[in-house]
């Protein structure tokens, strides 16, 4: 029977919202936009109009998949961060708002110098590098990621937002200790696989089955990337330098004891929108 967009998108609405789905309305709108290659706009102006068969059975397909807990983002392929619109893979971590907390820290930093140079590692996406480059015009980025499928994502979202003069992506490991070839940083800004290896079973399936266990896993305790970073990236800081970190839930207290005892002063933390502890921050004192 043939159905009107609005209706369709009424319809899966409903079920999604009937089933715990996160924002139906959103993740409906979204799946319909992509089976039918329509803008947001596109999809409000032809509201009205009858769906050909086609579409509205590419648009069940994408329900039905997302039903079983694949993500939007890796359905449609992007996702917005910051304002800013990214492509997003399996490779990837999706880009949350709780992060947005993260980039809004290193904006600031960012924009309390002349002209800063700084470094998003772990960069998945680009997401926090990209965000920092668009708010802060001044500020040259390096996006520093391991997986060669990842550096890709931020060669093609760098391009996407027209952001190729000011920041360029290099492979690199956050774990080891860096080349002196990538030079000294003001900034260096990280969200970090912070997931403690055996609670990663216990993540939602949508995390757990699809999202990348390199970007999700932080060792026994979730805390091997931070233990690293600091003890072996501090040296990538001009004296008086900053380090930002996001953090897991109740990581926060471990994270600035961390930081302290690598030679950062007034270490701080910021919670984001929910009020939860999310984002630890320091400068490098002149000496250990």
């Amino acid at each position: 029977m043939a159905t009107t967009y609005n209706n369709l998108y009424l319809d899966m609405r409903q079920r999604f919202k009937s089933t715990g789905v996160f924002d139906p309305a959103r993740a409906a709108r979204e799946l319909i936009c992509a089976a039918s290659g329509k803008t947001n706009e596109e999809f409000v102006r032809d509201s009205r109009l009858y769906v050909p068969p086609e579409i509205e059975r590419e648009a069940e397909a994408l329900a039905a998949r997302h039903l079983a807990g694949e993500p939007v983002a890796y359905l449609i392929g992007e996702w917005e961060f910051y304002g800013l619109p990214l492509d997003i893979s399996k490779a990837v971590l999706i880009p949350r708002p709780d992060t947005e907390a993260l980039a809004a820290q290193a904006i600031e930093m960012a924009r309390s110098y002349d002209e800063p140079r700084v470094l998003d590692l772990c960069a998945g996406s680009g997401c926090i590098g990209l965000a920092v480059a668009s708010q802060a015009p001044n500020a040259r980025v390096l996006l520093g990621e391991l997986d060669e499928e990842a550096v890709k994502i931020c060669r093609q979202n760098i391009r996407r937002n027209d952001l190729s003069a000011r920041v360029s992506v290099v492979r690199v490991d956050a774990k080891e200790k860096p080349s002196r070839q990538l030079g000294e940083f003001d900034v260096i800004v990280s969200n970090p696989p912070y997931i403690p290896t055996d609670d990663i079973g216990t993540l939602d399936t949508s995390v757990r089955d699809h999202e990348p266990q390199l970007a999700l896993d932080g060792g026994v305790d979730g805390l091997d990337f931070y233990r690293a970073i600091c003890g072996k990236w501090r040296d990538a800081l001009r004296p008086y330098g900053k380090l930002l970190f996001e953090v897991g839930t109740g990581q926060a207290d471990a994270v600035l004891r961390l930081m302290r005892a690598s030679g950062f002063g007034d270490v701080q933390i910021a919670k984001d929108l929910n009020g939860i502890p999310r984002v630890v921050y320091g400068t490098l004192w002149d000496e250990l």
